[in-house]
């Protein structure tokens, strides 16, 4: 745990275009408060925004049914999130590089390579419906 760790919130959504809209527009909200740079609001805004769609979209089926459950915490150091699923879950080693050729023309499938390029951690539980990440401060102390 950081020293000066800010408090944990969590925020539970239905699998819906407009619940997740809700989600990361104040997810967003709070980062842009929380003084990161315009390049880790930009990158957590990306992953974020990503993760939640992916948990409502490909977890739950876009079902209104189906909860997507957030915690998160922004601290001096970094800006942590964990986003839950009640799907089955995937194996994120299994996700095929959709930088090789035969992938290229895909429209979809470059959500967990966006997340892993802009957050500094991103780790999925054992059966692939919960991700966490985190976004460390690379900008100016408070």
């Amino acid at each position: 745990m950081e020293p000066h760790s800010a408090e944990r919130k969590k925020m539970v959504i239905p699998s819906t275009n407009d619940g997740v809209r809700s989600a990361c527009r104040r997810l967003i909200g709070e980062v842009k408060d929380g003084n990161f740079t315009e390049e880790e609001v930009f990158a957590i805004h990306l992953a974020l925004e990503e993760a939640v769609v992916n948990a409502a979209e490909h977890g739950n089926g876009m079902d209104p049914d189906k909860e997507v459950t957030i915690e998160w915490s922004i601290g001096r150091e970094k800006f942590e999130i964990d986003i839950c699923d009640c799907g089955r879950g995937f194996k994120p080693d299994e996700v095929p590089d959709p930088r090789c050729d035969e992938n290229l023309e895909k429209p979809s499938g470059r959500g967990v390579l966006l997340m892993r390029a802009y957050m500094d951690v991103v780790e999925f539980n054992n059966w692939g419906n919960c991700v966490h990440m985190e976004k460390h401060r690379k900008g100016k102390e408070e």
